[in-house]
């Protein structure tokens, strides 16, 4: 194959305190099959304050292509920001300190770029997994349609344009349209991003023969507050364009919503309460489905804990989208914490 097969990729790791997966992260990395002179690995943490730092500094006085950089607003957008400006690619990949890719992931993300002309963005789906029973409840109610609706890349089954997806190989004169990252927004970041993609007149292709492992969180508390946090992010992102990029990310809001708004008209009258409790039934109906959906696919045994996984995902979800409206809608933002603040933390 001539040179020009071969791009130079970077790839962008946005981490902080991730000492428990980073070093098989940035390994599975430098074991792909893509020309080690072709590459780089740029690791931006945000001021961890575990053992991350020191195992990327062992990791990157080991292999040349590996450098460390500093994150101090600790946010994911920032540290895309940062490596998007000292990556030397013509493309860069996000790849998160708590994923793995297989050996011809980048290979494979770079020819299909290549090979879909049309294409700003191409890429793969997540093959979500996690540690304990909890974790692996997770992972799996985090694969079914039930838990992620119509999110392409969780499900791994299609080939075509998508509005969005993780870790895909994005040209790096995307940045000179539509701009970088927005510092903005604690969540919801790549989404926004990629949107921004598309209202621009770029596409996004989806490749099933694409996959990087994802680590899901493995306990229901962090479930609980990633998924309020994205909810919640997410108003302020749909707020900036003024429309939503797909119905399904607003389907948790209005749910919790209606499901609140019929408890209180019930004491108005009491037939707004046996709408809810018909609301509640097809509700259950739609947990008995996925959680038949985790048992087929994934085993019985975790079939137990899956209805409660899935309410955490849409209320936890719909609840932070709530509480989102409340402070980006109605109060303008008032009261809100620095975004320094925020910390990009698992």
């Amino acid at each position: 194959m001539v040179d020009e097969t071969f791009p130079f990729v970077s790839i962008i790791m946005p981490i902080r305190n991730e000492a428990g997966f980073i070093e098989q992260a940035i390994q599975s990395i430098v074991d792909n099959d893509y020309p080690s002179d072709k590459m780089e690995i740029i690791v931006v943490d945000g001021r961890s304050d575990d053992a991350t730092q020191e195992i990327v500094q062992r990791m990157a006085a080991q292999n040349n292509c590996i450098r460390l950089l500093d994150n101090p607003r600790k946010i994911q957008a920032s540290a895309m920001n940062i490596g998007i400006k000292a990556c030397r690619g013509d493309i860069f990949i996000r790849i998160d300190g708590h994923a793995e890719v297989p050996p011809d992931f980048i290979r494979k993300s770079v020819k299909c770029l290549a090979d879909h002309p049309d294409a700003w963005v191409a890429g793969g789906y997540w093959k979500t997994v996690s540690r304990g029973y909890a974790g692996k409840v997770i992972a799996a109610a985090t694969q079914s349609t039930v838990g992620v609706g119509g999110a392409r890349h969780r499900l791994g089954n299609f080939d075509g344009w998508v509005e969005t997806l993780s870790y895909g190989a994005h040209y790096k004169w995307i940045v000179e349209k539509i701009g970088y990252f927005d510092e903005g927004l604690v969540r919801s970041e790549d989404d926004e991003f990629n949107h921004r993609i598309i209202l621009a007149g770029g596409k996004i292709w989806l490749s099933s023969s694409i996959w990087s492992t994802y680590y899901a969180r493995s306990s229901l508390k962090k479930l609980c507050r990633q998924y309020f946090q994205d909810g919640f992010w997410r108003i302020k992102a749909l707020q900036k364009h003024g429309s939503p990029a797909a119905v399904r990310r607003v389907v948790p809001l209005l749910f919790v919503s209606g499901l609140i708004i019929l408890a209180l008209a019930g004491f108005i009258s009491p037939i707004f309460w046996w709408m809810l409790v018909a609301m509640l039934g097809i509700y259950a109906l739609g947990l008995a489905y996925g959680t038949l959906d985790v048992g087929r696919n994934s085993g019985w045994k975790y079939a137990v804990l899956a209805p409660l996984v899935f309410v955490i995902l849409h209320f936890g979800y719909g609840l932070g989208g709530i509480w989102g409206f409340v402070r980006f809608i109605i109060l303008g933002g008032k009261g809100m914490v620095k975004v320094e603040d925020s910390k990009l933390s698992r």
